[in-house]
């Protein structure tokens, strides 16, 4: 009984998702359940799965995805489904084919089982529903029928989503969420339309990490490796790639542009040369293959660099090689005429550089108009049909957007990608007052970048806030044919590239107040249920912190270290992390490779990184003080470097045992120009001898009407015969405390005196002295006197009360504080322009100073006495000659 109406209640909660008039039409409602009742599909259950029938004329990469949800289907039940090409179907049938392709599919359309408007004409568009007696025989049908090729393949891996498995499940090692059994729920859901025509992604700048990752693992960037990106991209419903083509690193000259390695083999990339078989597997799959912004007509930047001395002069410049490069063209179209592709058109310089200029800049876009008309000859002659009939792009990148700013025309059938700034801020957008360019426009996006003013590749530093608020404003002008988006090596980009592709699915779906369920519902389909919402707060503080600065940009004056800023964000991170590790111990350790690639990595690397530039700024700043204190944060320095390695090597041969072995070998540390060296290089740091040590000296500024120094930071000291005013590092609540050792000598005739600034005009301030707790061990307590150099002092016994007959009211309750807080009012002197010395005298062995707040009116009441105010040494004292050592 229990059962049955939780059954009811989920059907009941379907049915009125799909008949909501608010709810979403691309938004498919729970199709899956564990739970049998009436009406329902039994895909999984009784130590059985039902079989899966399609048509022998159904397209290639439709059969192969049905593969895919075989294999999901046993992942998930343990229930191996039968695959049949047939039409003798049993009473419980599993029905998947695509419009034109399957004769059943469409009986079920001319039965009005199917609605012939959710297909017929249709893009990229799938219908699921269970259908009750069907066809003679058939007690009821699961049926999943698409529109095109890649309808179908969308409607399969949508039900292979509901049962339970991630699109990320291969390449972020994701396991299956296990089900006893697999119910369909009685439902119709018609996908619609994608909002966005062309939805892909652009694997770029792939040397060193993926292109070495792939060569240990696939033998190179080939068939094999682009198999699983292909199922990767169908599983997110993208349908576009740009593919890898980078060569070696050329600013680590000298050597050439393009190197071989040990094998012979090229290091750079170029998709359609390197294995022919990866054009041919993206076009079974169902990927439309294009090139980058500057790879103009099927042709990779590798292939004109390895072979150009076959093509006329060997120059990429169209005015001098004309006829060269129009050979070059040609054999683009040839090579990938019978697959589905957006052909790149236009021309810029070799090596992602301007064009060769022409003279002006009106003389570089006649150029250009010159180069697209003949590049349409050439796809005409190929094609043999008319140009429009070719989907073709421009982008606008970099440069190019000036030709078009400056009138040159293109095609009404040619899509117009307009590109963000590299840094994910859209740089133009359409003229919604303008004509409407009839092809309409796309919008080249950035998650990594390699270029100026610094390359961001290692980490995700993408925030899904952001990419929301610059692509729904994209979309509300109209760029709705193309959304591509960089992706640089992969991973570590699962996050931004899986919202990216939602949001390009359907914009509509998002506004700002469902991103957060968003994150949770992207870390439930990773990590479960019951990990996603403490999980999707890490995942979300993380890329807050992540997207303020790149790591690479990130340094020791990234932060204000004098105001407590950069301890601020360093202690963010490393709690952050904290929060990662202890939900990592908590998981199941089937979860757990998952959550290191998308979760505990990243937020410990950044938060290493952090911790390493904050002791970098210490070092620095406590070495400049001459202080041997400088040496402890040089140490943390080398730690937190050698921890970074440690942490990639973890990921490198631990994770899914080795998996993913050089695929976060990004180098983040020690740039010096917009790209970074071959290595990571640790910051040098300066170690401070002790002889070289200078104390006090130190000087305070008011700030918010009150003064708040440091025990261990005065201008100067007077210690009594035999004894010497010591830091104890660390004792206190804050940083150190001081005293005058060794404690059983007189203390008469030592003082220490601390130097400020004060804006202050008042007669007299009160003054705080902050000691730990000392009891009254020397009969009469412990007195102290403090007085403005040239006003009057005042003395006072600090722990007289602390007796037996006051355990309860004042004793313990001080004990228990480890502080005894002493104030008194102390007389301004006149001032010498604001500066004035406050001299303080111990009377008593024992006493511990840890700080010494000036209180002009803004003092407020913390635990920790609030942070101290700003402060430098006096430069007389310090001397210049600088002791830098590795």
């Amino acid at each position: 009984m229990q059962k049955r109406k939780l059954y009811t209640i989920v059907i009941f909660s379907a049915l009125l998702f799909l008949s909501s008039p608010g709810a979403e039409a691309n938004t498919p409602p729970v199709l899956v359940s564990d739970i049998d009742g009436a009406g329902a599909f039994p895909l999984a259950a009784n130590h059985h799965a039902a079989s899966i029938y399609y048509s022998p004329g159904e397209f290639s990469g439709v059969i192969r995805a049905i593969g895919d949800l075989q294999n999901d289907i046993e992942r998930v039940t343990h229930y191996k489904p039968g695959v049949y090409g047939s039409d003798s179907f049993p009473a419980m049938p599993v029905i998947i084919g695509t419009i034109g392709k399957n004769k059943w599919i469409d009986r079920l359309i001319g039965l009005g089982s199917i609605k012939a408007e959710d297909l017929k004409g249709k893009w990229e568009s799938f219908v699921i529903t269970t259908v009750a007696n069907p066809f003679p025989g058939v007690q009821r049908a699961l049926v999943i029928a698409g529109s095109d090729k890649r309808g179908s393949i969308f409607g399969i891996y949508e039900l292979s989503k509901q049962l339970g498995v991630s699109p990320w499940y291969w390449w972020a090692d994701v396991p299956v969420q296990k089900r006893s059994a697999a119910y369909i729920l009685p439902a119709y859901f018609a996908s619609g339309e994608p909002k966005v025509k062309y939805r892909g992604i652009f694997i770029n700048d792939e040397n060193p990490a993926m292109q070495e990752w792939a060569r240990l693992k696939f033998g190179g960037m080939n068939s094999k490796m682009y198999g699983h990106v292909f199922e990767l991209m169908l599983r997110l419903r993208a349908n576009l790639l740009w593919p890898g083509m980078w060569g070696a690193f050329k600013e680590y000259a000298p050597g050439p542009t393009i190197v071989r390695n040990e094998k012979g083999e090229y290091e750079g990339n170029s998709f359609n040369e390197d294995d022919p078989d990866n054009p041919r597997l993206a076009n079974e799959y169902g990927i439309i293959m294009g090139t980058s912004h500057h790879e103009p007509m099927q042709r990779s930047q590798q292939e004109w660099i390895r072979n150009k001395q076959n093509y006329g002069n060997g120059e990429w410049n169209y005015v001098t090689n004309k006829e060269g490069i129009r050979k070059f063209f040609r054999e683009g179209i040839e090579n990938t005429k019978n697959y589905e592709s957006l052909i790149t058109m236009g021309m810029r310089g070799d090596d992602d550089k301007p064009m060769a200029d022409a003279g002006s800049a009106e003389a570089n876009f006649r150029v250009l108009e010159g180069i697209m008309k003949d590049q349409r000859a050439i796809i005409e002659q190929v094609t043999q049909k008319p140009a429009a009939k070719t989907p073709q792009v421009w982008t606008l990148y970099s440069e190019v957007l000036e030709y078009f700013d400056q009138g040159m025309k293109v095609p009404d059938d040619m899509i117009i990608v307009l590109c963000d700034d590299n840094w994910g801020n859209v740089r133009r957008l359409p003229d919604l007052k303008g004509k409407k360019h009839p092809a309409g426009y796309g919008m080249y996006y950035h998650a990594a970048y390699y270029g100026a003013p610094r390359a961001y590749k290692w980490l995700n530093v993408t925030q899904i806030q952001h990419v929301w608020e610059q692509m729904q404003l994209t979309y509300s002008y109209g760029v709705d044919k193309l959304w591509i988006l960089n992706v640089g090596d992969l991973k570590p980009m699962e996050f931004p590239m899986s919202f990216f592709l939602d949001m390009a699915w359907n914009p509509e779906q998002f506004d700002q107040n469902n991103l957060f369920r968003y994150t949770v519902d992207f870390c439930a389909q990773q990590f479960g249920n019951g990990q996603a919402r403490e999980a999707a707060r890490i995942l979300n503080d993380y890329s807050k912190y992540a997207h303020r600065i790149t790591p690479e940009m990130l340094d020791e004056k990234t932060y204000n270290l004098e105001n407590g800023e950069f301890k601020m964000v360093t202690d963010e991170l490393l709690a952050l992390e904290a929060r990662a590790l202890r939900q990592f111990h908590t998981l199941d350790t089937a979860y757990r490779d998952a959550y290191i690639q998308l979760l505990l990595y990243p937020v410990q690397a950044l938060a290493n990184l952090y911790d390493m530039y904050y002791a970098l700024a210490m070092n620095r700043k406590l070495a400049a003080d001459k202080d041997t204190t400088a040496n402890f944060w040089a140490d943390e320095v080398a730690a937190c470097f050698m921890r970074d390695s440690l942490l990639t090597s973890d990921f490198h041969t631990r994770v899914a045992n080795g998996k993913w072995n050089r695929m976060m070998q990004q180098t983040h540390i020690g740039y010096t120009k917009w790209h970074g060296p071959q290595y990571n290089v640790m910051p040098r740091v300066t170690r401070i001898q002790p002889e070289e040590m200078i104390n006090g000296s130190y000087l305070f500024s008011e700030k918010s009407n009150v003064v708040v120094m440091e025990a261990a930071h005065y201008y100067k000291s007077q210690s009594s015969a035999g004894t010497a005013w010591s830091v104890i590092p660390g004792l206190g609540r804050t940083l150190s405390g001081l005293e005058l050792l060794p404690p059983n000598l007189p203390v008469e005739g030592a003082s220490l005196t601390y130097k400020m600034q004060l804006k202050s005009k008042a007669d007299s301030v009160k003054v705080l002295l902050v000691f730990s707790t000392v009891m009254p061990f020397i009969k009469g307590g412990s007195r102290v006197t403090a007085g403005f150099k040239g006003g009057a002092e005042k003395s006072k016994v600090i722990n007289d009360q602390l007796t037996w007959k006051n355990n309860y009211s004042i004793m313990y309750p001080t004990a228990a504080a480890r502080v005894i807080e002493t104030s008194m009012y102390l007389p301004l002197p006149p001032d010498k322009n604001g500066w004035y010395e406050l001299d303080i005298y111990p009377h008593t062995p024992g006493m511990v100073l840890q700080k010494v707040i000036v209180d002009c009116g803004g003092y407020e009441k913390t635990f920790l006495h609030m942070n101290e105010s700003p402060h430098y040494r006096e430069p007389a004292t310090i001397a210049s000659p600088d002791s830098t050592r590795p």
